[in-house]
């Protein structure tokens, strides 16, 4: 087993390459010009899974630059945001909780929010997972033919970070069974951890990506990147990691690899306190067995948007960042 507290580097990983897209545009146009590179899949009815955070959570992706990016993008237009309720008790525990919460948020002023778990469950097969055999999901993510995975890109609590593997694997099973199978471990609520953990959100994650196939994209937005995950709200850590921008692509693997890649890039000053909480939580582990399991590629080939989309390094991607100022 891989240890999930070791960065391996670009020069020691085997496999094909993968085209990562990057922006360093963080704004509705700039989610637009990378989803533009990746969306030639999203056909029929298009779900949209993204975090609609806690109550007034500072650092989510603001609803606003959603709303310009559903109302301009044609393969989105009548496209729905999906959700599932919690496995923690608090302000999106139950529909009736969840759906006052995305009211404060200010999500349905624009769009109606699929909570998919309110009406029941569905179990959707892994495929070569070691822990399940299936996963429980809300009920819903059957009705949707394409899935759009918009994922602000920030560390985790128990993850080491948060990118589209766990916006996925925790994101769309049920809050109360799928959730459960993940977190619980004889007969503790949070009783799994680091390999483990990270492997059972993988696996998750792989049975919603099977479903789909070929119909799934995904943009990660690296901005507002507390050492916390948007479940915490306005309880999370302060932000210190700079912003970096927007990054695109149809393989799951490598664009969340490619956006821990960014932040290993950095200074020490800059990335050590996100840099600390992926290693000490074993992050690393979600990386290596999503590509051991065949859900994409640790290589990549990253292309520069802004600039004649040349093929540049992480280096380069984070040569001109700035200390973190908070983009509303």
């Amino acid at each position: 087993m891989t240890d999930g507290r070791k960065y391996i580097p670009m020069a020691e990983r085997t496999g094909n390459e993968s085209i990562v897209y990057f922006t360093r545009d963080l704004s509705p146009q700039g989610i637009m010009k990378a989803y533009e590179k990746v969306n030639a899949n999203m056909t029929g009815k298009v779900a949209v899974k993204l975090h609609t955070g806690e109550p007034h959570g500072p650092n989510i992706v603001p609803p606003a630059w959603v709303k310009e990016v559903l109302a301009n993008e044609p393969t989105l237009k009548d496209a729905t945001i999906v959700e599932t309720n919690t496995f923690y008790t608090g302000d999106r525990y139950t529909t009736e909780q969840h759906r006052k919460t995305l009211e404060v948020n200010g999500w349905t002023e624009f769009c109606d929010v699929d909570i998919m778990d309110e009406e029941g469950t569905v179990d959707l097969p892994v495929k070569g997972g070691k822990w399940f055999d299936h996963m429980t999901h809300g009920s819903h993510m059957t009705n949707y033919d394409s899935l759009f995975a918009l994922t602000h890109f920030k560390g985790h609590t128990m993850g080491g970070f948060g990118g589209a593997n766990k916006n996925i694997g925790i994101g769309c099973a049920d809050g109360r069974i799928g959730k459960g199978m993940i977190h619980a471990k004889d007969g503790n609520d949070w009783g799994v951890v680091e390999e483990e953990l990270m492997e059972k959100i993988t696996e998750s994650t792989k049975a919603t990506i099977d479903f789909f196939g070929k119909n799934v994209t995904y943009v990660n937005v690296m901005r507002n990147m507390s050492v916390s995950c948007d479940c915490e709200g306005v309880a999370a850590a302060p932000v210190v990691t700079p912003n970096v921008g927007i990054l695109a692509s149809t393989d799951i693997c490598a664009i969340d690899t490619a956006c821990v890649d960014l932040i290993y890039a950095m200074c020490e000053e800059d990335h050590h306190d996100l840099v600390e909480r992926i290693e000490t939580r074993h992050g690393h582990r979600q990386l290596s067995y999503m590509h051991e399991i065949g859900m994409g590629n640790s290589r990549y080939i990253l292309i520069d948007l802004d600039n004649d989309e040349v093929r540049i390094t992480p280096k380069d991607a984070v040569a001109g960042v700035k200390p973190f100022k908070l983009i509303k």
